[in-house]
């Protein structure tokens, strides 16, 4: 018999009850090349096995209706656990075994199903559709070998950097850097070993999904070494007004909103008026990176700006005044900080930074930053705005290291 597998939201009638309804199933992988989805739409609740069939396609086949609106009877209508047994009858009228290898690109395709609703998995989808080749996704995951990981991995970091390509466009575009030059390539190899880190992700879910057996192609491909994030870049109290006041009216209360809360993009995009508590001067964020909710404190000041927001809209509103897709934030930034000469530019993320390095200079212990950020532990914290806190250590070399009477007093000043 086979191995039953659970999946919290579609095990039961009440869990099902929540997904939207929509043309694609939602899909569990119960086995290698197989797939139980359930597929909901306004009125139909089905249940289908998505078979691999090789060459990088699959076979889809309705196998039951869902015990939605009426009970199981193991025929017709089928729970969860009864599909799941018809899928795998109907995989063994196929010969018992999927009709092909499994492939990289299958366990890039079962990690993102199971990443689906957390806030990593469109990031996760595109950053491996784009950068994962065909020779390589194409590969079943037994024969993938270290040299064939390794040649990646260093193959992305001699790419140039890809930019946003017009939809039909023939040919991917791409940023014209010097690929030679020490902190283009620190930046090229830091992004290859993000892309490496989801890689291996992938594959080793498939391991615990028990589709592989081992993680010898992959467990020792090892990331390029020193070539963590330069000194973060934060706007002082000045440019962040300037920002401010340079961006176009509907991106304010955005660039507003994350200079106000250290919040993500995708996490203030989702703000609805209801995730503002005024009692307590809170925003709920329901969905972080980590997949789990946090309470962010407001200052006063950021108390005030969110009422002005919520004041008078329903409670299902978008707080922000209309709804902000994935990267719409990229092009209304970049305008901003060219018309706030802000030099060097700053992403949008750099606004979070902004937040923790202010906080940081002003006093706020680290764990405090921490926790308004979403981090487990100080850890992250203390690695890029640590040296920016006021110190025992600091203040005693600053009271007590000798001084020289080397450096003559000059009359030049820096502008700030």
């Amino acid at each position: 018999m086979a191995r039953r597998v659970r999946d919290s939201e579609l095990e039961s009638r009440t869990a099902r009850a929540k997904l939207k309804a929509r043309g694609k199933p939602y899909y569990r992988s119960i086995g290698p090349g197989l797939h139980l989805g359930y597929r909901k739409g306004d009125e139909a609740r089905r249940w289908v096995a998505r078979l691999y069939i090789g060459a990088g396609k699959y076979a889809v086949e309705v196998i039951g209706d869902a015990d939605d609106m009426a009970d199981a009877d193991g025929k017709r209508v089928l729970d969860f656990w009864q599909a799941q047994e018809r899928a795998h009858d109907l995989l063994k009228q196929h010969g018992g075994e999927p009709l092909g290898p499994y492939t990289v690109k299958e366990a890039i395709s079962d990690y993102v199903e199971h990443l689906k609703g957390r806030a990593t998995c469109r990031d996760t989808e595109v950053r491996l559709a784009a950068y994962v080749p065909a020779a390589l996704g194409d590969k079943p995951v037994v024969k993938l070998t270290r040299q064939d990981l390794v040649a990646w991995h260093r193959g992305l970091a001699n790419t140039l950097p890809r930019v946003r390509t017009k939809t039909g466009a023939k040919k991917q575009a791409h940023l014209a850097v010097d690929l030679n030059d020490p902190e283009v390539l620190r930046k090229r190899k830091a992004s290859a070993n993000r892309v490496l880190a989801k890689l291996k992700a992938a594959l080793n879910f498939a391991l615990t999904e028990e589709k592989v057996v081992s993680d010898r192609a992959w467990a020792r491909v090892a990331p390029f070494e020193k070539v963590a994030a330069a000194r973060l870049r934060y706007l002082s109290l000045a440019e962040c007004k300037r920002l401010i006041n340079a961006s176009e009216p509907d991106f304010r209360p955005l660039v507003q909103a994350a200079l106000q809360t250290g919040c993500r993009y995708q996490e203030l995009a989702r703000l609805r008026v209801a995730d503002f508590n005024p009692d307590v001067g809170t925003l709920l964020i329901r969905m972080s990176k980590t997949g789990k909710a946090r309470h962010v404190v407001l200052t006063e000041e950021g108390g005030q700006f969110f009422a002005q927001l919520a004041t008078g809209r329903s409670g299902d509103a978008p707080i922000l005044g209309r709804e902000w897709p994935t990267s719409n934030q990229a092009r209304p930034m970049r305008q901003a900080c060219e018309r706030a000469k802000i030099e060097p530019r700053i992403s949008f993320h750099g606004l979070r930074h902004t937040w923790a390095s202010l906080s940081v200079m002003a006093g706020m212990p680290l764990m405090v930053v921490a926790r308004n950020l979403g981090h487990a532990d100080t850890g992250m914290v203390e690695k890029y705005y640590g040296h920016l806190s006021p110190s025992y250590v600091a203040d005693e070399i600053r009271a007590h290291a000798p001084r020289f009477g080397i450096v003559e007093p000059g009359n030049v000043r820096a502008l700030r």
